[in-house]
């Protein structure tokens, strides 16, 4: 009897979410990865008492991840999906990378419209970091400082940064660049404790009157030492429609041969 619930925890699924890994093609998005996937809703692919597969769904209808374990008909789970199940209701999209083959092709098959949401990279050129370029790690008093600076460099909301640099302080691993007494960029160098923990994501915010400098490009060789400094693989993405981080990111040695995709009705 299948059957689809929701789980009020996802540690049951450590195994599961370990052989979905297992069939990715290359290392995923971070931040889908470590911070939109586990806010999602998880729900559990039942056979029976036996659980089989898992799905997640975030605030907008949107499936984020599918697995179903060998031997059981995925193609059966994700019509099922979209049939509007009770408690789940319709289901609006997806996004998937194409470093996840399986997933992937379920959503080609059943979706009729799709476009690029980001592109995924990793270093493919070892360039050096630029000497003359100083990044400090950032410490709890500054903060305010810095969730300010990226509020007015990119208009994110300051409860959010609040507690997303927040927590890269908690970890060393957010980091600043100052001019003349004033922060001009921050960056990221975030490692994993689950899964893919051979790799660091990277990532930079240039203030708006420095870009087009060679600053971000700077940050981010920068960013790429302190992440091979540490034993990791650097990785970073942008959004589909962001030229300027997409030369910079390749201008410090990195390729794209993934993108993230959206998923439409």
């Amino acid at each position: 009897m299948f059957r689809i619930e929701k789980l009020e925890s996802i540690e049951v699924l450590h195994e599961m979410k370990q052989a979905y890994m297992d069939l990715t093609t290359a290392p995923l998005d971070g931040m889908w990865l470590t911070g939109f996937v586990p806010m999602a809703t998880h729900y559990g692919f039942y056979d029976g008492d036996l659980l089989i597969g898992y799905c997640c769904i975030n605030d907008e209808g949107c499936l984020l991840q599918v697995y179903v374990s060998p031997g059981h008909a995925a193609e059966d789970w994700f019509d099922a999906l979209l049939s509007e199940p009770a408690g789940i209701g319709k289901i609006n999209g997806a996004f998937v990378s194409t470093a996840e083959p399986q997933y992937l092709s379920l959503c080609f098959d059943r979706f009729n419209n799709f476009a690029v949401n980001a592109r995924m990279y990793q270093l493919a050129d070892r360039k050096a970091a630029d000497p003359a370029l100083e990044l400090s790690v950032v410490n709890d008093a500054q903060l305010d400082e810095m969730v300010l600076f990226a509020h007015q460099a990119i208009g994110a909301p300051t409860e959010w940064l609040s507690g997303y640099f927040g927590h890269l302080i908690s970890r060393a691993e957010l980091y600043a660049c100052w001019k003349d007494d004033r922060v001009v960029a921050t960056g990221e160098c975030r490692g994993y404790d689950a899964y893919q923990m051979e790799y660091a994501d990277v990532g930079m915010i240039v203030a708006a009157a420095e870009r087009g400098k060679g600053l971000a490009t700077k940050m981010l060789k920068g960013l790429v030492a302190i992440a091979e400094s540490r034993g990791l693989k650097p990785i970073c993405s942008t959004e589909a429609g962001n030229t300027g981080a997409q030369k910079a990111i390749s201008r410090a040695g990195f390729v794209s041969h993934n993108r993230i995709i959206k998923f439409t009705h």
